[in-house]
């Protein structure tokens, strides 16, 4: 008799269990729906890209909205010295500057750019000086990352969307 008791004590829990787990997922299941949608519609709102986008904005721009401008004439800049080594290393390039024809600061900035042309020598110039000769060969993708920072950050607006360079010479004096 009280193997029989036992068995049925363990079976009526065994349905309480089960009721309660049901009752829980049903009334969970609906709340978490409704977060996920708040989640997207912040990060809508946000501007945030919950799958893995592109990393800078040039990517997504079409070509036929950018706008290239080339810094006239060709910069000599001095290299951070070595540690340890006596050489004094420069590098010759032509530097171009890609902008976004749509963004609203492109109409006060980009079309007149060539009058702060001293502006983005002198960036380039003090960005570049701050790289050794070795650093600088190692990745040139970075000083570029480094300088659109910087003038992104002078202009106080993301119109230029990417630094290029052209001829490119690392010499040692």
């Amino acid at each position: 008799m009280k193997k029989n008791l036992i068995s049925v004590l363990i079976l009526a829990l065994l349905v309480v269990n089960l009721v309660l787990t049901g009752i829980l997922t049903i009334t969970i299941l609906p709340q978490t729906k409704k977060s996920n949608e708040l989640i997207t519609a912040v990060c809508s709102a946000i501007k945030l890209e919950l799958s893995e986008g592109d990393q800078q904005g040039v990517n997504s721009i079409p070509m036929s909205q950018i706008e290239t401008y080339t810094v006239p004439d060709a910069m000599t800049i001095n290299l951070k010295a070595e540690p340890g080594d006596g050489g004094t290393y420069f590098v010759k390039l032509s530097v171009s500057v890609s902008m976004d024809k749509k963004h609203d600061d492109y109409k006060e900035y980009g079309e007149e750019i060539s009058t702060r042309e001293s502006i983005i020598k002198d960036t380039i110039n003090t960005v570049i000086s701050q790289y050794t000769v070795t650093e600088f060969d190692a990745d040139r993708q970075a000083v570029k990352d480094d300088i659109l920072d910087e003038l992104q950050r002078q202009f106080g607006s993301d119109f230029i969307i990417a630094v290029n360079f052209s001829e490119v010479t690392v010499m040692e004096q």
